[in-house]
């Protein structure tokens, strides 16, 4: 019987429990009941947005750098040492400009010499015709016009040979001369070098007493900070003997080049001065042939072209050692110092026109095609937070990348004040799509389900109705929908529960998007 009442008890208890939770259990589903009853007869709280009419614009946003449309290197067209360079990296600078002076001595006397020579050859050619009509004058002119010739031929050889013997000292002397800095800069090196050691010794015998606790630690460090001013100090001096050991080379070649000219020059005025005597021998072996002397009028004369032309070209060479700036804007790159010797191969300055700049950007095939030259563009700079600047396409590359498949497009803007600097990362914006008066809804009104799009619109009585939309054209924020609203309705954007057609609708305070786009990407204006 006690063992009965043992099993039956705890069995009871049991049964009395699972009685009672199963009445709370159908109390909870009743309670929930009335309150889902409850909601499903309340009005929804929502956020509503208007119908609205506006142009739906699409554009296509990309990356690229500032770029000048014109940078011009400057060199010279000879081959001379730079007398004058005083503009810098970062110099304003003015169309027609002179930048650069290249050392005009000899080129200045060539062209005292062409004038002299031209001056020469016309005032024979005027002798020559003044005496023409009488065959006796005509004889005894022509004889004095040889002579002189021979005459002014001697002087040319005299001349030419000073010359080349002045030119000759001097380049030997800047010859010298650049041997002596390269002697120098090499025992600059080995002074450099005698001093790292010193210094690199000393250090070592610092560090080892430090370890030893003998000295302070600041001694090490000043001992291993004058190691590397004596590395720093060797590797100048190392500098110093390769730009010397450039400086010979330059002056050597200087050397080779005033020497084979000056030669050049010599064995001209030697051939001038033999075709002279020669000439003068032949006018005394002729002084009867009329038509000899007619023919010498035609030689002068032709002479006295090629003098013209010879002028001609060494005042080219003059205006060549004056390098001006062929454009207005600014000095982006300098590559030499007054001294140096200046090449037609090696640039001296580099001129950059930032009137206007040039952006240019990739962009993929479907894109191209909505492309053309002139369409508008928005341009901004993360340094020039908030400003936004105008811009338009200025070309189009009708060949893609093989590899990215893309095309590249160039903007161009104006920068009259000077704002945007090569080389400034740029996000560039261009127009591609204008949809003109679209009935638009913000997109997060637009839902979908098996039956299709479809937006959750208020009636007049504030109740709740589904409309079936087919989405058009879209940007970041609005989609249009046609005609299956009306501009000014409003259409729920955000609720907290589901909306059921025909329940209350109730604005929470929400409100929708405003007319304003964001920038960047597509936007709705």
């Amino acid at each position: 019987m006690k063992r009965w009442l043992r099993v039956a008890i705890p069995i009871l208890i049991l049964a009395l429990l699972i009685g009672w939770r199963i009445g709370q259990k159908r109390a909870e589903v009743a309670g929930q009941t009335q309150q889902r009853a409850a909601r499903m007869k309340a009005p929804a709280v929502v956020s509503l947005a208007p119908v609205q009419i506006r142009d739906v614009v699409h554009t296509f946003g990309a990356t690229g750098s500032v770029e000048a449309p014109l940078s011009v290197k400057i060199a010279p067209k000879i081959t001379g040492r730079i007398v004058f360079l005083e503009v810098r990296e970062g110099d304003r600078i003015r169309k027609g400009q002179m930048l650069v002076k290249i050392d005009s001595y000899e080129v200045e006397a060539n062209v005292q010499q062409a004038r002299a020579a031209l001056a020469e050859n016309q005032y024979r050619l005027a002798q020559a015709q003044i005496g023409q009509n009488p065959a006796d004058v005509a004889v005894n002119t022509q004889l004095r016009q040889q002579k002189a010739a021979k005459a002014s031929a001697q002087a040319d050889y005299n001349q030419a040979s000073k010359n080349y013997e002045a030119q000759l000292v001097a380049a030997t002397a800047n010859l010298t001369d650049a041997d002596s800095r390269i002697e120098n800069a090499r025992a600059s090196i080995t002074g450099a070098e005698a001093n790292l050691t010193n210094a690199k010794t000393r250090y070592a015998r610092v560090d080892s007493l430090h370890k030893q606790g003998y000295i302070a630690t600041q001694a090490v460090d000043d001992a291993k900070a004058a190691v590397a001013v004596q590395e720093a100090a060797l590797e100048i001096a190392k500098g110093q003997l390769k730009s010397a050991g450039a400086q010979k080379e330059s002056a050597q070649q200087q050397y080779n080049i005033t020497k084979e000219k000056g030669k050049a020059d010599v064995e001209a005025a030697k051939a001038k001065l033999e075709q002279a005597q020669a000439s003068y021998e032949y006018a005394l072996a002729n002084t009867s042939q009329k038509s000899a002397y007619r023919q010498s009028i035609e030689a002068l004369k032709a002479t006295v072209n090629a003098s013209k032309a010879a002028l001609e070209s060494a005042q080219a060479r003059r205006r060549d050692t004056a390098l001006v700036s062929p454009l207005e804007g600014f000095v982006t790159g300098r590559y030499a110092d007054p001294g140096a010797i200046a090449s037609p191969t090696q640039p001296i300055l580099v001129v950059q026109f930032v009137k206007q700049v040039w952006v240019t950007i990739a962009v993929p095939e479907e894109v191209c095609a909505k492309i053309h030259l002139g369409q508008p563009a928005t341009i901004s700079f993360d340094a020039l937070p908030g400003r936004i600047f105008d811009a338009s396409v200025v070309q189009i590359n009708p060949s893609a990348d093989p590899q990215s498949r893309q095309f590249t497009v160039r903007v161009i803007m104006t920068n009259k004040d000077d704002l945007l600097k090569p080389g400034m990362f740029a996000h560039v914006a261009v127009e591609t799509e204008r949809i003109r008066g679209a009935v638009v809804v913000p997109r997060e009104a637009v839902r979908a389900d098996r039956s299709g799009s479809y937006v959750i619109a208020a009636g007049r009585d504030n109740k709740a109705r589904r409309v079936s939309v087919t989405p058009g054209v879209e940007d970041v924020e609005f989609v249009s929908i046609g005609d299956a609203l009306k501009p000014g309705e409003k259409v729920v954007t955000m609720s907290s529960f589901p909306v059921r057609e025909g329940q209350m609708l109730v604005s929470g305070g929400g409100r929708g998007r405003g007319s304003k786009g964001r920038p960047g990407g597509a936007r709705a204006r």
